[in-house]
């Protein structure tokens, strides 16, 4: 069950946020001309897009089977998860897919994509702070405040938390 409903919400999640949006914004997936065309840019886009992809197929597995559960109130899970890249920043599905949003814009060549990106992580940050951290600080108490204590939100730690 939270295989399937991780799927669901992997689709309905990041796959609206930096699927479906950076299409409507940017009126499809042609290449535009509001960057240079290097090809450096383009490895790197396509190094954030891939990278940001890994990190959520992974989050999203480690959610099923480590928390039992998923990243989605409507089926959450029974333990604290902090595997995987949860070892290293406390919110690495946001991140990864503003990678994603990032690199999309560098491939295609549209700065809209980074506005995006940044109104993405700045909405996210709020949202965070004023229901999804109280909710789980109610939910799985002191371990939760000891993970927020050692696990920065936005930016990784260089060495994976063992606590």
């Amino acid at each position: 069950m939270a295989a399937i409903a991780s799927t669901v919400f992997f689709l309905l999640g990041p796959g609206l946020e930096a699927g479906v949006g950076p299409w409507l914004l940017t009126g499809g997936w042609d290449r535009g001309s509001d960057l240079p065309a290097q090809g450096l840019w383009t490895i790197v886009g396509a190094v954030l897009v891939a990278a940001g992809v890994a990190v959520l197929v992974l989050s999203f597995a480690g959610f099923a089977r480590d928390g039992r559960g998923t990243p989605t109130p409507a089926v959450p899970t029974g333990r604290l998860v902090v595997s995987g890249a949860y070892r290293y920043v406390r919110n690495p599905m946001y991140l990864a897919t503003a990678a994603v949003i990032v690199g999309e814009g560098l491939l295609l060549a549209r700065p809209v994509l980074f506005a995006a990106a940044t109104a993405y992580v700045a909405t996210l940050r709020f949202c965070g702070r004023r229901w999804e951290e109280p909710a789980l600080r109610e939910r799985f108490g002191p371990p939760y405040d000891a993970y927020r204590q050692a696990v920065p939100g936005w930016l990784p730690r260089r060495r994976p938390w063992s606590g």
